[in-house]
Order: structure tokens, then sequence, then C-alpha cells
């Protein structure tokens, strides 16, 4: 990529109208689905013996009222929101810059999603993947056309094998979420969720007001006084996950301003939340290394998503869950709403349903009212065989995880992994 020093375009909001504008004609403008019983559940207290053996064990569950939209990346191009960043990295790009193609290093969706832009702007593309990537995302990468170099799952080992196939190639390289580009490409998804909630709503709203031929009101969930089923007319909050942050560091420039909260959601599995973490110390937490089942967040934030996310006016927190708790919420999401998803996309659900810190906040801040709560599904490149693998012990550390192999020599080990 261009010179950071070079690149003139601020982090804002406009910025991100300007990258939807470049990016829209080679991208899905992808669905917002809603599920009724979801938001029940998200509305149900959870019960005193649900949060045994929690940090959360003696509290008073929270009863929070939650509207959830979904917004779909798992039906982007290439099944996930990297699509977004790789395009409008590479529009950003002179036919000189890339003469030599492009290159990165990633564990499987923006590697493919840098493949896809590279092979529609007609260039060459070199892909780093660590040998924990899994089989179906080595494929769909080879698939575009990308010749892909393996690595160790260190940063170290990939970091080596990155420097020397840049030399040998003279390709640009184009980093998975450490760049402004990419943070403003990834951020268009919120400026399309705004939109679409809005309008959903207000059609909602003006169909609450008709009545079917039996009498019934054709939406559920009437029990507000003044007769509107939705808080709001739009989003009031925004949870995404969080890896190296270039997309939940859009997502907060795409709604700075807006009065729309946003808030971050990471595994907590062997230190994978480092913004978690990160925020309580008021430092960026530099490595991570977790083989938490959500593989594409085996990473710590960037640095320029840092100066984003670390800024409380643009992000108002960040939550953890735990393994188990992830693959509840991927299961309701498979079997509830009938979506297929990875491991990382049902963090954001995760959150809403069993983090009670998350909960209490909702309760305290929304009161009876409630939030139209909306979720960034961010991808669903997986397979069923992973899936299966994924379910078929309840003990997450028996399964091998994501389905790949793990080290070079075989190691369990995963350091820095960008998804």
């Amino acid at each position: 990529m261009a010179d950071l020093s070079q690149i003139n375009r601020p982090l804002t909001r406009d910025s991100v109208r300007k990258a939807h504008s470049l990016i829209k004609p080679y991208i899905h403008l992808t669905p917002v689905l809603t599920c009724q019983t979801l938001s029940d559940l998200a509305s149900t207290p959870q019960s005193a013996s649900a949060l045994r053996d929690t940090p959360f064990a003696g509290r008073t569950p929270a009863a929070p009222r939650l509207n959830l939209f979904f917004k779909c990346e798992n039906q982007q191009r290439i099944g996930a929101f990297k699509a977004r960043g790789a395009f409008h990295a590479l529009a950003r790009l002179t036919d000189g810059e890339l003469e030599n193609g492009v290159i990165t290093h990633s564990s499987g969706n923006h590697a493919q999603a840098l493949a896809c832009a590279a092979k529609a702007r007609g260039v060459n593309a070199h892909v780093v993947m660590p040998t924990i990537s899994t089989p179906s995302k080595i494929a769909a990468t080879k698939g575009y056309g990308a010749e892909i170099v393996f690595s160790g799952s260190t940063s170290e080992e990939r970091e080596v094998v990155l420097k020397n196939l840049m030399e040998k190639t003279g390709a640009r390289f184009v980093p998975p979420y450490n760049h402004p580009d990419v943070m403003l490409g990834q951020g268009t998804l919120a400026l399309e969720f705004e939109d679409q909630v809005k309008d959903m709503l207000k059609d909602r709203q003006e169909r609450l007001q008709d009545r079917d031929g039996f009498g019934w009101r054709t939406e559920l969930n009437m029990d507000r006084k003044d007769g509107n089923m939705f808080p709001s007319e739009g989003l009031d909050a925004v949870i995404a996950p969080c890896g190296g942050g270039g997309m939940l560091s859009g997502v907060c420039i795409a709604l700075d301003g807006t009065g729309v909260s946003v808030f971050g959601a990471e595994p907590e599995f062997e230190g994978a939340n480092d913004l978690c973490r990160g925020l309580a110390q008021g430092k960026r937490i530099e490595k991570v290394s977790s083989l938490t089942i959500a593989d594409g967040v085996r990473t710590p934030v960037g640095e320029i998503p840092w100066t984003v996310l670390s800024d409380k006016k643009k992000l108002r927190g960040a939550f953890s869950v735990t393994e188990e708790q992830i693959k509840a919420a991927m299961r309701l999401l498979m079997e509830r709403m009938k979506v297929f998803v990875e491991p990382c996309a049902a963090l954001g659900l995760a959150v809403a349903l069993y983090n009670e810190d998350f909960r209490d906040l909702v309760q305290r801040d929304a009161g009876e009212d409630g939030w139209n709560l909306g979720i960034v599904l961010s991808g669903g490149n997986t397979t069923m065989e992973a899936i299966a693998k994924l379910f078929e012990t309840s003990s997450v550390e028996q399964g091998e995880r994501a389905e790949g192999s793990l080290g070079l020599k075989g190691e369990k080990t995963a350091q820095n992994v960008a998804g």
C-alpha cells in the first residue's frame, strides 16, 4: 500500500461514503434479517443456574429489551465483509503501483477478498497463509487465482515468509486491517445497515396500522403503551466482531456523530479478547496467541484501528464470551434463523444473549423502551465437516480447532493470525 504519510483521506463518515461510492458496483448489498425468536431470547433474563460458575454468579440476571437486526455479510462476495476493504484498497492504487501485483498475509477471509479484487483488477495476488487455515478457505483463495505460500502460525514465521516473497515479487502489500483504506472500505457495511434498518422500521410501522382478515395485528410484541413495536426509528446500537479491528473501527467511523452506539465482541479463550484487555489497561495489546474456534479473530488490534477503538466517543465498549457461548449462538443462528455462519459471525449474538455486563448496560440505558440492536454477521466461510467436528464433543479442547492442521511442526500455537 501507499506510505501512510501520503494518505490524506481523513477517518470520517464522509470518507466512508466516498469509499462506498467507489466499491458499490463490485460488492453485494447484503440483506438485513430479523428473527423474533432470537429477539425474544435476548429479551428474556438468563436463569440463575445459567450464571453459576461464571463471573456473573450471584447477580440478578439482567432483563434488557432487545429488537435484533442482522447484517448478513456472510452473503457478501467471498462470503465475508473483507471484500469491502480489499476492493477499496485496490481502487485507491494506480496501475503503476499494481504493476507487480499485490501481496498479503491472512488465515482466509482477507486472502480470498484480495484474490477476488485482484482478479477483478487484472493483477496477480500472492498470499501468505498459516498452516492452521481451514482447507475451504485455502481452496477458495486458490480458486480466485492467488499464489499461496504457507508459513508457520506465529507472527515471526509469517513476517519472514512475507518479507522474502515481497522481495522476490515486488508486489504491493495490502494489509488485512491495519490501513485507512481497508478500514474505510469495511465501514461501508454500517452505512448500508443504518439505511436498511430505517427503511424496514418505517415499513413495519406502517403495516402495524393495518389488521389482517382475522382482526390480528400484522406484527407481534405489541406491549408498548404508545402502540409502537420499536423503540426508535433506526438503530440504537451496533455490535460487531473484533480481531485486527479493521471492520469494527470502520463501523465506528461510519456511525460517528449519528447517535448510534458501537460495541465490539471478542472470544475470551486464551486471551483472544485483547481489545477488552487493552481498553481496561489503556494500551494496545501487541500479541495474541489463541486457538479460539473463532479463527478469524486470532490477531491483536492493529495500531491504526486502535487509534479509533481507543476513542470512547467512537467505541462505547467491548465484551467477550466463552467458546461454548459462541457455539450456542452459532447453533441458534443456523437452527432458528436458518443462516450459515462461521464462528466469528456468532460473537455479537453471543454477547447479546450471554454477557451480563452488556445486558445490564442495555437495561440501564434503554429501560422499558429497549434498543434496536444491529448485529454484524461477519462471514460464513466454513464447511459442514468443520461444523460437525465443532459440535461433535461438548469439550471444546478435545476437537481439532477450526478443521485446520496446526503448526508446521505439529505444534498447537497460533499468534497474531489475521483473518
